[in-house]
């Protein structure tokens, strides 16, 4: 009976930690991936889209700080921009696990007025999304972006501004879909 509980429990050890090394990235993992941009900026037509992460490396259970950013700089004074709830999207993927975060947002017709010269900015406050059939490590990583509780791991953001103008019979006029793409760390502890 003995030699049995000792069998049971060498076995869940052994699924335990074989479930912990899925979760967990090491920094072993990590050293193989350089950041190379904390910061993107792209200019198209009359605006400015930057895409920005405040550190190239946070430590795991740090908050993570994204943010985006539009600016008009044309010859008017104001623009208006017409968008869905947010003009700035933040879908990223997790390249050690190559896990995929997408970004989902509701899509009512919103506008908003940019000022020339006033970037207009908005912060990252987690995403994603699964289904049923999703692994349940996948899940669980998700649902911790969606809290802003990056587990470690090597991040890049393929962040883009999703807009357009109208013109004075509030026709579309012109359509913007501007890319960046910035990239970051989160080290375990």
């Amino acid at each position: 009976m003995r030699k049995v509980m000792i069998l049971v429990f060498l076995l869940l050890v052994t699924i335990i930690s074989a479930c912990s090394v899925q979760n967990d990235v090491r920094k072993s993992e990590l050293a193989e991936y350089e950041v190379t941009n904390t910061h993107a900026e792209l200019e198209e037509g009359n605006f400015i889209y930057r895409l920005v992460t405040v550190r190239g490396e946070y430590n795991q259970g740090d908050r993570v700080t994204i943010y985006a950013e539009l600016e008009y700089i044309g010859e008017k004074e104001e623009v208006t921009i017409y968008h869905a709830a947010s003009p700035f999207h933040f879908p990223m993927v997790e390249k050690v696990r190559n896990f995929k975060v997408d970004y989902f947002m509701n899509e009512p017709l919103v506008n908003t007025v940019l000022k020339k010269g006033e970037p207009y900015k908005e912060e990252y406050k987690g995403s994603g999304g699964y289904s049923s059939e999703d692994d349940k490590v996948y899940v669980d990583f998700v649902q911790k972006i969606a809290e802003n509780q990056f587990p470690n791991g090597y991040y890049v953001v393929n962040g883009f501004a999703d807009f357009f103008l109208t013109d004075e019979d509030g026709q579309k006029k012109k359509g913007f879909q501007m890319n960046a793409q910035i990239d970051f760390k989160v080290l375990p502890q």
